[in-house]
């Protein structure tokens, strides 16, 4: 009998699975306790909506009644959307790194009753393909260690646990550490820090742009790196610009980005050629934050157009699949010119809003539309705030990870939502001046620091929950979180916010030395750390004031840049920004200081140019 409880379930990626024959289960108590009563082990199946691989795993195994079959006999079978439940899937993640160097999803986890893992693997095909076995062989295999090597399984999958449980205690004293330990990890200096793009260089693609060979993914955590190394060393930054520069172009000019401006997730060619289709949020939201003008407000258009809601927010993704005469296939419908794509169903949408990622888009847009004097973006990253914070944050606290038209997902907030969303509600406020948002952005960052996120059962109980993993696509949460903290110390003079900021970031930035890739965010606000504080606050009525623009056009590491108008101003002193005390009373006026000790106010654009400059 199919028991499969899916068809009720907020997350799209679940729903897709509401009909296979498998009886799935969501994560949750109810199914770990199940395989405890029946002494099985459990299948924890992880994915997401717009994912192609998952798409064909479903077709060729979880849609076959055999093997819905064997797993309803000889195991509890759970599915998990990665975007809905990070938590979980950096945990299984962590585990699944102890048998598999190439991870991605779908991501194929069996675990004891306790939610300790003891195998894993990705995709696994219907039949036997090269040294891959079939998902079938890896049932049987999985249940003959179950019931003859028990006693093996369960004391792998108990190392395995203490592992990672060793690691998510560390994480957990970084964050809430008060700062008077006296053995708290130092950040690394300026010097080793631009020194790391000696590696970048060496990793260069000097043919085809971007770094090493296939696939090829945008990478936009990098790529802000790069424009941080660049800006904060005019003189010596040639060599970041340029690597950045041909990045950019790279990615642009390919196959990566689709007509309508948006990105491809990657390229599974080294000349970036034969995207792989699905365009994700936050692929899309990073590269925003460094993109070049006409990459960015194509980027712009394709966010308004294709994964925006009418409230304002964004949707997760798009996927890879269509159907076109009647058939499903991976991206024909891309491919085809934007005039006959009009006449065609589109792929369908991930249409999950995730807080984190919609803070993303937020920073992301906010900074490309003060870049780029741009109001359009500005307007788009003001709805999407206005809509996450009426829906997804109640009582000023980040309230729901994710929603969709079905509902409000029970998933519990993480470090992602709540850090990102912080970061992003601050470039916003800065660039609007509307000091609402950065009120806001500062109790979910009062939050973060306090570690007040939702804690998993499962996860809890098992001693299995960790912290966010290297990742070369999305901002950390905990470096947002921790940007987030170093601009509220220099808006309101508290030092506390900035060594927390120096705590939180410290030893990422330091893996960071040796692995660019995987922590290139926090290598970048390492840099902004390691640079003294610089503050700069334009006072104008006149939007279209110049002094506007030449203040944004001098964002480097380590500088916080506001426009607001005198009525503003007194807002933020109001509000408890000390930065903007006294500053209404003379306007326009532009004022540039070092760790809030300021220079006479400029009161025309050379002079602020010249302060700009010194």
């Amino acid at each position: 009998m199919n028991d499969n409880r899916l068809g009720s379930a907020v997350s799209p990626y679940l729903r897709q699975h509401a009909e296979n024959p498998v009886d799935w289960r969501e994560w949750g108590p109810e199914a770990f306790a199940e395989a405890r009563d029946r002494d099985v082990p459990v299948l924890v199946s992880i994915g997401y909506a717009t994912c192609h691989w998952c798409h064909v795993m479903a077709r060729e195994s979880f849609s076959d009644p055999g093997v819905a079959d064997l797993l309803r006999q000889d195991f509890v079978a759970v599915k998990v959307d990665r975007e809905e439940r990070p938590d979980v899937d950096a945990s299984m993640m962590a585990a699944a790194s102890a048998f598999t160097g190439q991870l991605g999803w779908p991501l194929t986890v069996f675990t004891t009753p306790d939610a300790h893992v003891f195998f894993a693997g990705t995709y696994f095909p219907p039949e036997p393909v090269q040294q891959v076995p079939s998902f079938r062989q890896v049932l049987g295999a999985v249940l003959d260690a179950w019931r003859e090597r028990r006693g093996e399984v369960d004391a792998n999958a108990a190392a395995i646990a203490a592992a990672i449980r060793q690691g998510a205690e560390a994480d957990a004293t970084v964050v809430s550490s008060d700062g008077r330990d006296g053995d708290e990890p130092r950040l690394p200096s300026v010097d080793t820090t631009h020194a790391v793009l000696d590696q970048l260089r060496q990793a260069e693609d000097t043919t085809y742009g971007g770094f090493g060979g296939a696939p090829k993914f945008p990478g936009a955590p990098l790529l802000e790196l790069l424009g941080d190394l660049a800006a904060d060393d005019p003189a010596d930054g040639a060599d970041a610009r340029g690597l950045l520069g041909r990045t950019l172009g790279a990615i642009a000019g390919s196959e990566l980005t689709d007509a309508d401006g948006g990105v491809f997730r990657y390229a599974t060619q080294r000349d970036w050629s034969v995207p792989h289709y699905e365009r994700m949020l936050y692929d899309n939201a990073g590269l925003l934050a460094v993109a070049e003008s006409a990459q960015a407000r194509g980027i712009a258009a394709f966010l308004r157009d294709t994964l925006r809601r009418p409230d304002g927010a964004f949707v997760a993704a798009q996927d890879s699949e269509s159907t076109i005469d009647g058939r499903r296939v991976e991206g024909e419908w891309y491919r085809r010119p934007l005039a006959e794509r009009a006449t065609l169903d589109p792929p369908p949408l991930d249409d999950q809003v995730l807080t984190g990622w919609n803070g993303l888009a937020i920073r992301g847009l906010a900074i490309a539309g003060a870049r780029y004097s741009d109001d359009e973006m500005t307007s788009l990253a003001r709805g999407a705030a206005d809509a996450v914070l009426a829906a997804h944050v109640r009582d000023g606290h980040v309230a729901v990870r994710s929603s969709s038209p079905r509902g409000t997902s029970s998933a519990p907030a993480t470090i992602e939502d709540v850090g990102l969303l912080a970061e992003g509600l601050l470039e916003l406020a800065l660039v609007t001046g509307e000091v609402s948002y950065a009120s806001a952005a500062r109790v979910l960052v009062d939050d973060g620091l306090a570690g007040r996120f939702g804690v998993d059962p499962v996860l809890d109980s098992a001693g299995t929950a960790t912290g966010e993993q290297p990742q070369t696509a999305l901002r950390s949460g905990t470096v947002g979180l921790a940007s987030a903290a170093a601009t509220l110390a220099a808006l309101t003079g508290e030092r506390s916010y900035r060594d927390a900021a120096e705590r939180l970031v410290a030893d990422r930035a330091r893996s960071g030395t040796e692995r660019p890739l995987g922590y290139a965010d926090a290598l970048g606000l390492a840099l902004a750390l390691g640079r003294p504080s610089r503050e700069v606050v334009v006072v104008t009525a006149d939007l279209a004031d110049p002094m506007r623009s030449a203040a944004f056009g001098a964002r480097r590491p380590g500088t916080t840049i506001a426009a607001v108008t005198p009525a503003q101003a007194d807002e933020w002193a109001a509000a408890g920004f000390g930065l903007f005390e006294s500053r209404a009373a003379l306007a326009p006026a532009a004022y540039v200081c070092h760790d809030r000790v300021c220079a006479l106010p400029a009161r025309a654009l050379d002079e602020l140019v010249a302060q700009l400059a010194g």
